[in-house]
């Protein structure tokens, strides 16, 4: 962990940090995975319902996806970044960091990076590694419920500069809030397991005839689940009988129950359940592409982006009069080749912009071929 100088990306004034370090915790959440309370589910058992992975990879994917960009506040003007914003840490791609940050945000409602590297010049973070929640307890101001000390494995950190945490903060998380609904969906996929593993519904036989030794009556049984494995049809003798004790899969309505659960998961997620293929949701009602990303980021992503793009722009992390913004226009939300030129076209007859202008707008270069 060094510091090095901003290589001309800040003012060489010396400027004071005023953002909060050491954030006040806003969810009983907070508590129940870093202190006090135990967790009802942890990570890896949501992550073994599918349409809980199947959210985690859809909301993480696609924002760890987009470009980080750097502006200026009073021009709005896209400018040279620090190098954080195109590499967070210095071990992994940006992709990565954001991708498991934006997972914590999902599941505990809170991310961490702690500084390993800052500028000399004015302490500001210049490179940072993301670390599981498991690893992170605090203390707090019992007055005032701010956060006076972190500790990263059990072990005390620096409250700022290198070692320090950057907190991001979103909700409760759903391993808080939605635990019930979890354990329902993971017993819901046991009993289904079950079901899967045993070759006819649970039951008795019995005997009518002359008792039987124990020994003889494990051999039997132990022939009757054989026989059950390989053929669909039983025989017994006059004298035994067989009654079933348990409802069929059919009966127990699991795959009813599987959908029905994969839909609240999603909900939990606030993620439409279309995504996540539950059938009682298998129609889409957007006129295009476009209309349908518009909604996911509007309803699903923006508190995700949000978060980020906040807390990164903090007067600790970007300099004063500049922020941190995901590039969505320019790539989730991008429209179609044919509109664009429409809006580029009208913007050129009116003066607005000019052709070299027009052509670093669709990434072109004075050649056409965009090298």
């Amino acid at each position: 962990m060094v510091s090095f100088l901003s290589m001309g990306i800040f003012s060489r004034k010396s400027q004071l940090l005023e953002a909060q370090e050491a954030p006040q915790i806003m969810a009983d959440s907070f508590y129940s995975y870093n202190n006090y309370f135990p967790a009802v589910v942890s990570r890896q058992m949501a992550l073994g319902v599918p349409a809980i992975k199947r959210c985690r990879d859809l909301i993480s994917g696609t924002i760890a996806s987009i470009p980080l960009e750097y502006y200026k506040k009073s021009t709005g003007e896209m400018i040279a970044a620090p190098r954080w914003v195109e590499q967070p840490s210095a071990n992994q791609p940006r992709f990565v960091t954001m991708y498991f940050t934006l997972d914590s945000l999902l599941m505990y409602g809170q991310a961490f990076w702690q500084i390993k590297e800052t500028y000399q010049e004015d302490g500001r973070m210049a490179r940072a590694d993301w670390v599981a929640n498991t690893r992170v307890s605090f203390t707090t101001d019992p007055a005032t419920n701010f956060i006076t000390q972190y500790n990263v494995d059990g072990k005390p950190i620096p409250m700022s500069g290198i070692g320090s945490l950057i907190t991001f903060q979103k909700d409760e998380g759903i391993l808080a809030v939605g635990a019930s609904t979890i354990k329902a969906a993971l017993d819901v996929q046991n009993a289904a397991r079950i079901a899967a593993s045993t070759p006819m519904s649970s039951g008795i036989i019995k005997n009518s005839g002359a008792d039987l030794p124990p020994s003889e009556i494990s051999a039997l049984l132990a022939a009757w689940k054989r026989s059950r494995q390989n053929n669909s049809t039983a025989y017994l003798t006059s004298t035994l009988n067989y009654e079933a004790t348990s409802f069929s899969p059919k009966d127990m309505l699991y795959n009813e129950a599987i959908q029905n659960l994969a839909t609240e998961c999603a909900r939990l997620c606030s993620v439409d359940p279309y995504y996540v293929s539950a059938s009682q949701n298998t129609t889409m009602t957007y006129a295009n592409v476009q209309d349908e990303r518009k909604q996911m980021v509007a309803l699903t992503l923006q508190p995700y982006v949000s978060a980020i793009e906040s807390r990164l722009s903090m007067d600790d992390c970007s300099t004063a009069g500049h922020y941190v913004k995901f590039s969505l226009d320019d790539t989730f939300l991008r429209t179609e080749p044919m509109e664009r030129l429409l809006v580029l076209e009208k913007m050129l007859s009116l003066g607005l912009i000019t052709t070299e202008q027009a052509m670093e707008m669709e990434d072109l270069s004075p050649n056409g071929n965009g090298n």
